[in-house]
């Protein structure tokens, strides 16, 4: 078993947790959303997002709005839905469920 392919399906797992709580902090646009994604070493590449974004966009958990830009064409930015907030509420509320379970399996004694 090769750890990269675990490390890789464990950071897809958290993907739509991560975006969505960027989001709650204002609305973003795709590329801020992957710089921030970065940061966090959470690696994501274009062809990765925006099918998730589309596919939390169709599950009603983001809106998005076109905004003209200074240098191109118009940009797309992503916001929180009030759906989108209270299934990041229920997410923050099983992430933190989870990672205690982890540290009571993972705890020496």
């Amino acid at each position: 078993m090769k750890i990269e392919n675990t490390k890789a399906q464990m950071r897809k797992g958290v993907l739509e947790f991560c975006i969505l709580s960027i989001l709650v902090n204002g609305d973003a646009y795709a590329s801020d959303i992957i710089a921030k994604l970065k940061d966090g070493k959470m690696i994501v590449v274009e062809g990765t997002l925006y099918p998730l974004l589309t596919r939390l966009k169709n599950a009603g958990l983001l809106a998005y709005r076109w905004e003209e830009s200074k240098s191109g064409p118009p940009r797309k930015y992503y916001s929180l839905t009030p759906a989108g907030a209270s299934f990041l509420k229920e997410l923050n509320t099983t992430w933190n469920e989870l990672v205690k379970a982890v540290e009571v399996t993972t705890s020496k004694k």
